[in-house]
């Protein structure tokens, strides 16, 4: 059977991290959406986003294929399920369309047509940005159970200080020698050539993903995810960052999501509170206005390429765009345009000529191109999100 994820309604909540990647390609827990179904289904699955989207992202349609909201979390149950779908069927968690079968020759989709198979159990889903950090903690248990059942860890280092072992899973070649582990709150994951650096505090759930790295004498509170590649110090909460960004420095990231590409400047620090206690309200892309998130407790929202210089200060639930550059004394304001270059003092636009030059030589850094697709994609956002700035 051939599967896609399909980005559906949620979609602009999900900006600024939507802008470059379809829903599917999120990273909750210690696997993006497509990491998880692909590994529950055995299968490749492709995505139907955004067309500036669809060459790096590209959709392959068969003679008869599944479409799956990539707005739901798979567990085993809902996956069976979906595995099962058949001809003119469909699963539905109430108003919700999770699947449905369908073939290359149907024209459009009737469900008034279809047997609707009810889903009436919970599962994850990812609605809204801060989903993201929020929901953490249930998706790196649900995806530390999945990856290591039936599996045995590499050996914990005598040197390392750790608290409830039978929590702890290290992959082939993770390196961590005189650290802290208390996974009794919630598992601890360190993948393939991972690295924890001396000194270091780590209270779980916690997932330090393939490549990523924690600094000196971090401290890291859950639930937190280092997704590939990236990078971290300082001390972190409830934090999940996507591959190849890095907050390597001392200064504090809590209860934020950074996507890819992204860099924190030395003494950067995020306020998660806001100092009357009150709900903390974000950016909505959706409605261009600031939409209540229902926590008490939000950061940073920082879109693909964005970067900020030492000493930045960010206010509670702010929503930076991608490829902004932020620097300066004082705190910028709570919602920071995409390709917008400055801080406290005013933006000016950032020009892509020069944002194009500086993801060439980070994006090169790890031997990775950015190709005329990469700038293609940057372009479109770069269009797209001209009416936020204002020079």
């Amino acid at each position: 059977m051939n599967y896609i994820l399909f980005d559906g309604p949620v979609r602009n909540a999900l900006l600024p991290f939507t802008f470059t990647r379809p829903v599917a390609d999120i990273l909750i827990g210690i696997m993006t959406i497509r990491q998880k179904w692909e590994a529950r289904l055995g299968s490749t699955i492709t995505t139907i986003t955004e067309d500036y989207l669809s060459e790096k992202f590209p959709m392959v349609e068969m003679e008869e294929n599944v479409m799956i909201n990539a707005a739901y979390l798979p567990n085993d149950a809902l996956a069976e399920m979906v595995s099962d779908l058949k001809a003119n069927q469909a699963i539905f968690k109430g108003d919700d369309v999770i699947a449905f079968f369908t073939n290359e020759n149907q024209e459009e989709v009737d469900f008034d047509s279809y047997e609707i198979i009810p889903y009436n159990d919970a599962c994850l889903t990812v609605e809204h940005t801060w989903d993201i950090f929020s929901k953490n903690d249930a998706a790196i248990r649900e995806d530390f159970q999945y990856l290591t059942e039936d599996r045995k860890s590499q050996p914990i280092p005598k040197s390392v200080n750790v608290i409830a072992p039978e929590n702890v899973f290290l992959e082939e070649g993770a390196k961590l020698e005189f650290v802290t582990l208390n996974a009794s709150n919630g598992p601890i994951y360190i993948g393939k050539n991972a690295e924890i650096m001396e000194g270091t505090v780590i209270r779980g759930p916690f997932a330090l993903c393939e490549n990523a790295q924690v600094k000196l004498n971090a401290k890291v509170y859950g639930a937190t995810t280092v997704g590939p590649g990236s990078r971290i110090g300082g001390e972190v909460k409830n934090s999940v960052l996507f591959a190849n960004s890095n907050k390597g420095h001392d200064g504090f990231l809590g209860d934020s999501v950074l996507g890819e590409w992204c860099n924190i400047g030395a003494d950067s620090n995020n306020s998660n509170l806001k100092n009357n206690y009150e709900e903390v309200k974000l950016w909505s892309y959706e409605t261009e206005g600031f939409a209540k998130t229902g926590l008490q407790f939000c950061g940073l929202m920082m879109g693909d390429h964005s970067k900020c210089g030492i000493n930045t200060m960010f206010n509670t639930g702010t929503v930076v765009g991608v490829s902004a550059n932020i620097f300066g004394s004082g705190f910028p304001r709570n919602f920071v345009p995409s390709f917008s270059w400055g801080g406290a003092a005013g933006f000016t636009t950032y020009v892509t000529k020069k944002a194009f030059e500086t993801a060439k030589l980070v994006m090169g850094r790890r031997n990775i191109e950015f190709d005329e697709t990469e700038a293609s994609i940057l372009e479109h956002i770069f269009e797209e999100t001209k009416k936020w700035r204002k020079d």
